[in-house]
């Protein structure tokens, strides 16, 4: 049964004195949009009949076919840091065609669809986020710079932690939107911190995520600074992921990936699903870690992933999957390539596609990778013969193109769509001359 029915939402909006509510969604490439009405249209939203133009959407440039959004009644909340009088609430929608067909663009409706192979299969999946961002001063026009008067680092507090205050407020302002938050801390760059909260459905922590980052920029700007979730804005620290943590439960509610050994080890079907995961992270890394930005981050030396192994030894960093030993209830399987501008619904989908693969297909996962990665030259990686994440989006773009998988999960329209958009990306990026290059090259020749 789901939390709300329409009259619980009208008597809401009444008592509450909501008067706009924004009917939410996210283009192909994660970017939140909201066609917002007044009060006095709700009825018409609730029988799905509000409608947009979809022709100056990113990703969905579909001629002038109007498109409908069908809001998910249990998704209502009130932004609490909009105005107390006249209120704006939101709720995401599902988009549909005219004649009720679920729109091919909707990234949304793709999540679904792996979630509802999964429970075919006896599954359900629970996703935690751990979401790192930077904090920055903005000029004195308001604009974004990646400037800070921060020295602080891992886990420390004020004084050298200047903005203590605006994280508290972050997390106030989630748990008023029913957010679970269970811890928050400054990360090792200076600017740099992490909120994560409960782990949950995948779909509605897909959409937290999108919630999340909209909340955080928003208080951020209240204090004068600027929040980004760019993997790498700066050079020579590390920069800024979301790492995946994955729980698979029966229908039940008990948890598939804890081994039955009480040690803490993985299940044979947990194993299955590293496997399948391993198998294709390659191919989409285009989707968890989607512009050209994503790839100065996945490089040696900054504690981010590039190694395609797993491990159960939290110092070996620069595996990909991490498998903590957690028993029972708290077993998960830790994906830490995906960073904080993929479209969390697209990249939840293909990770727990790649897993689910793994399950149907029995697939054996490697020797664990037991040795320290982190410092070892690529010679010496490449002499163990272990594969590593690509390297740049053009090659993360080439991966994708090799496996079926990835194609089949988002479909054509999807697929097609994105990757003319980063194979755009990539063309502009390429002919780029950058200062590296003129300050090593332009003196010698």
């Amino acid at each position: 049964m789901g939390k709300y029915t329409k009259q619980d939402i009208f008597k809401i909006v009444e008592e509450e004195d909501v008067e706009f509510i924004r009917l939410q969604f996210t283009d192909i490439f994660g970017m939140p949009k909201n066609l917002a009405i007044t009060a006095s249209h709700l009825e018409q939203a609730l029988n799905n009949e509000c409608t947009f133009e979809a022709s100056a959407i990113g990703g969905f440039q579909d001629g002038a076919e109007e498109l409908y959004l069908y809001p998910d009644l249990d998704t209502f909340e009130i932004y609490p840091w909009r105005p107390q009088t006249g209120k704006v609430a939101r709720m995401y929608c599902d988009i549909h065609r005219e004649d009720g067909r679920p729109f091919e663009g909707d990234s949304r409706q793709v999540l679904k669809k792996v979630l509802k192979d999964a429970s075919d299969m006896g599954l359900q999946f629970e996703i935690r986020p751990e979401q790192e961002f930077f904090l920055f001063h903005t000029d004195d026009e308001g604009h974004p710079t990646t400037t800070t008067h921060e020295i602080a680092g891992f886990y420390d507090v004020a004084p050298l932690d200047l903005a203590e205050n605006v994280r508290r407020d972050i997390i106030l302002t989630l748990e008023e939107m029913d957010f679970e938050v269970i811890g928050s801390h400054h990360e090792i760059s200076p600017a740099q911190h992490e909120i994560d909260f409960a782990e949950g459905r995948a779909d509605r922590i897909a959409d937290d995520v999108v919630t999340f980052r909209m909340a955080v920029k928003t208080i951020a700007k209240k204090h004068g600074l600027y929040a980004t979730f760019l993997p790498k804005p700066t050079e020579g620290v590390n920069g800024s992921g979301m790492h995946i943590n994955i729980f698979c439960r029966d229908l039940l509610g008990k948890n598939l990936f804890a081994g039955e050994g009480g040690n803490g080890e993985l299940s044979e079907i947990g194993q299955q699903f590293v496997a399948g995961l391993l198998a294709h992270s390659k191919s989409i890394t285009l989707f968890t870690n989607p512009i050209v930005n994503s790839y100065k981050r996945l490089i040696p030396g900054f504690d981010a992933p590039t190694q395609v192994v797993w491990s159960d030894n939290l110092a070996n960093r620069s595996a990909v999957i991490n498998v903590p030993h957690r028993k029972a209830n708290n077993a998960s399987i830790e994906y830490r390539s995906p960073d904080g501008v993929c479209n969390p619904y697209l990249a939840f989908a293909v990770i727990l596609a790649a897993g689910l693969d793994g399950i149907r297909n029995g697939m054996k996962a490697p020797e664990k990778a037991d040795i320290r990665l982190s410092g070892k030259s690529r010679w010496e990686l490449k002499n163990m013969h272990l594969e590593t994440l690509p390297e740049t989006l053009g090659e993360a773009m080439d991966y994708a193109d090799k496996d079926p998988m990835v194609r089949e999960v988002l479909g054509d329209f999807i697929y097609d769509r994105f990757k003319e958009e980063k194979l755009s990306e990539w063309r502009a990026f390429r002919s780029v001359i950058t200062n590296w290059e003129l300050q090593t090259y332009l003196g010698k020749y």
